[in-house]
């Protein structure tokens, strides 16, 4: 018995054929092969076409398929994790209307500071526990805004993982996580914020009816079936957005358990069971994938946009021609604290722990006699560890502990910088994991199927790699890295 795992990223849609009986992955694939467009007509925009996403997806299944030597009768659920914050539109026809506006795009955020003002900062942090911020929600109020006579079309708005599940089921759903992220939910009055679509402009009947994270959730078409070379009725048994489903494919579920990932973004995520908001909404707190009203599992989310982006932009830059190996190589030549230089990560749209300001990514304390491709690497990798390091410190004002992280082995954790730097100067304890969204979307499936009776069963086979602790003989070299870090980011912020 096989479960179907599918995330779609913004650089790739990846699948991964986990096998029920043994909890190992049969096959996994990725498409396209290089990394996805991103249209940006404006600066600090950012669209996709959600029809990529469904070529992407066939592409990648058709290879696990054909590699894993998997009978397509045998997938019994598909579970999908997506990248979160992004708007799809369609007609009555369910045709879309205009390509996504995607998680990294910047254009709604005066959208979601006026709102933030209008309905006053207690209402938003009591009920929607965030500013309306650059989500969901004020992408929507943008289109509504500048594009009216599109607007007027919109018979349904949804998330890129919505997206896909519609065009496998043709029923447009969504989740209460789904809801909560796009800053829709209500948590105080268990139920979509009216005075935010009042405010926006945004009728209640462009939200989908909602179906539980776990759970059968809509079946294949077999149109769909038809063009996937899959049987027709397989259920859809989960979804969720990819920072809570990146948290569950690391068995973190539980109050004071804490997920990290780097990939094109990177975040810390950790579980709360008690409402404790950010006054200055810098950071973000979302329904977890296990969330019940009568029992909260809240998600406090830290994110930095520029991470596995920047990182590839340096290595663009200053060593186009070694792998990502050799360039992690290359960062290890340099002393701790980058010999002076200084790289601020912060290029890939507003950021949210900056209180939605671009800021711009930079470069500082260059000496062109001295530094060379080694000191960037290893500047690019502490910079991106130290933004985690003053988002995590963030989360700790509002009682969330971090002293221990899980996280994927995979992406800039494969770096041995930037997990010891990371390490260090957060004080924390790195726990290494063989997992990743598109596995985790796969358990989520078997679990929400209910071939996996408890998450224990489900997380029995997830197999720790290896454990990073801080460095202590180093740490104060890594502090005062941290300190002249900070102090040029306060000084870029005026």
């Amino acid at each position: 018995m096989y479960f179907l795992g599918i995330d779609l990223g913004s650089s790739s849609v990846k699948v991964t054929l986990l096998d029920g009986d043994t909890g190992k992955v049969a096959a996994s694939a990725s498409a396209p092969q290089q990394e996805a467009p991103i249209l940006a007509v404006q600066n600090g925009w950012a669209e996709q076409n959600p029809a990529d996403w469904w070529s992407y997806m066939k592409t990648a299944l058709q290879t696990a398929l054909q590699s894993g030597q998997v009978n397509a009768k045998d997938i019994k659920a598909v579970g999908i994790t997506y990248q979160m914050h992004g708007l799809v539109l369609v007609d009555k026809g369910l045709q879309v209307l205009r390509p996504s506006i995607i998680w990294c795009d910047s254009r709604a955020v005066p959208y979601g500071e006026r709102a933030f003002e209008t309905l006053g900062h207690d209402y938003c942090l009591q009920h929607l526990l965030n500013s309306p911020g650059n989500f969901t929600a004020a992408k929507l109020a943008w289109v509504r805004e500048n594009e009216p006579e599109l607007f007027e079309r919109v018979y349904k708005f949804m998330l890129p993982g919505d997206y896909l599940a519609m065009r496998m089921t043709g029923e447009v759903r969504t989740s209460v996580p789904g809801l909560s992220e796009g800053m829709f939910w209500d948590f105080e009055n268990n139920t979509v914020s009216e005075p935010l679509l009042t405010h926006f402009g945004i009728p209640v009947e462009m939200i989908a009816d909602t179906v539980p994270t776990f759970g059968i959730q809509g079946e294949l078409l077999s149109s769909a079936a038809a063009e996937l070379g899959l049987p027709a009725g397989i259920p859809i048994c989960y979804r969720a957005g990819d920072q809570p489903n990146n948290a569950f494919s690391l068995n973190v579920l539980n109050p004071g358990e804490v997920a990290a990932t780097a990939g094109t973004s990177g975040v810390v995520y950790g579980i709360n069971d008690q409402v404790c908001t950010d006054p200055k909404s810098r950071i973000n707190i979302f329904a977890h994938v296990n969330h019940q009203p009568d029992q909260p599992r809240l998600g406090v989310m830290h994110c930095t946009n520029g991470v596995g982006i920047q990182n590839a932009w340096m290595k663009r830059m200053v060593a186009p021609e070694v792998s990502y190996d050799q360039f992690n190589e290359m960062a290890a030549q340099a002393p701790i604290g980058s010999d002076g230089v200084t790289v601020i990560p912060f290029g890939n749209g507003a950021e949210r722990i900056l209180e939605n300001r671009q800021l711009g990514g930079s470069i500082h304390g260059l000496n062109f006699n001295n530094h060379n491709a080694s000191t960037l690497a290893r500047a690019a990798q502490e910079g991106v560890a130290f933004s985690f390091k003053y988002g995590m410190d963030i989360m700790r004002e509002t009682g969330m502990n971090t002293r221990v992280i899980r996280a994927g082995h995979a992406n800039m954790f494969l770096s041995p910088i930037f997990r010891t730097t990371l390490a260090t100067v957060a004080d924390a304890t790195i726990e290494l994991y063989d997992t990743n969204g598109s596995v985790g979307a796969a358990i989520g499936a078997a679990l929400g199927s209910g071939y996996y009776k408890s998450s224990q069963d489900a997380f029995a086979p997830l197999q720790k790699l290896a454990v990073v602790e801080p460095d202590t003989l180093q740490k104060e070299r890594y502090e005062e890295a941290y300190n002249r870090w900070k102090s040029v980011l306060n000084m870029n912020l005026g």
